[in-house]
């Protein structure tokens, strides 16, 4: 994520882009390059920027978009706009996807140099110089009746697709998150409800196979997590127990 640069074209909006660095913090970006900004009421950034005020002190400010990009090997700009004459457009996560692939450490066309990836003014977005100063557009698939964005959900948008792309190399489950339950425990857990059904004396015919089969994939369809297959092997194990009380 060291390798991505944020950069904000004519920012005029301090909130804005007290929240740029924010989202840019929540997802592991700190590179933050502001081009022609507005006057800016820091007191009103700061609050907006929330723990995030890291990213503003580091900030770097340029006259130019072609100053602040100098240093990049690949500018990527967000628009909305389309068009027949204007550049290819990719859509974050693709844009993000490809990119990986192109700056991973030793991939044959690795950059040596930072991507940018250029937000236009709030109200006009990126203008034609600006766009033609980028190697390719990037767009935000929205609804035609409003399809501009707020420029802080826009870096959103973009921030959380680096951040799958380039920043998880591992996956951490939180709590609460839904994580259903791998094959090998989905065969563990039913094998263990046939077990169960099986000394309760349901298999007096064939069956067992196909009925196991079923429940597999009846189990893995319903996408069940660790708790729940718990759960509902605790359901077959109590009725074990209230069938052997029976007898």
């Amino acid at each position: 994520m060291s390798d991505i640069v944020v950069v904000l074209c004519r920012p005029s909006e301090p909130g804005n882009v007290g929240a740029v660095c924010r989202v840019m913090k929540n997802m592991g970006l700190s590179r933050l390059y502001l081009v022609a900004p507005e006057p800016l009421d820091r007191a009103v950034l700061l609050t907006r920027a929330i723990h995030a005020d890291d990213v503003w002190r580091n900030a770097r400010t340029f006259d130019t978009l072609g100053e602040a990009v100098a240093g990049c090997s690949f500018v990527a700009g967000t628009t909305c706009r389309r068009g027949r004459k204007r550049k290819v457009s990719m859509r974050p996560s693709e844009l993000a996807a490809w990119l990986a692939e192109r700056i991973r450490p030793g991939a044959q066309d690795s950059a040596a140099a930072p991507v940018a990836l250029v937000f236009g003014n709030e109200r006009t977005g990126l203008d034609a110089d600006e766009i033609n100063c980028c190697n390719i557009a990037s767009h935000i698939p929205v609804s035609d009746e409003f399809p501009s964005l707020n420029l802080s959900h826009a870096v959103q948008v973009y921030a959380y697709e680096f951040y799958l792309a380039f920043g998880e190399t591992e996956v951490h489950h939180v709590k609460g998150e839904w994580v259903p339950l791998e094959r090998t425990e989905v065969d563990r857990l039913t094998a263990d409800i046939t077990e169960i059904l099986e000394g309760l004396g349901f298999y007096k015919f064939p069956g067992r196979e196909e009925q196991t089969r079923f429940l597999r994939d009846v189990i893995c369809r319903a996408g069940l997590t660790e708790r729940e297959g718990r759960y509902l092997k605790g359901i077959f194990d109590k009725a074990a127990r209230l069938g052997s009380m029976k007898v």
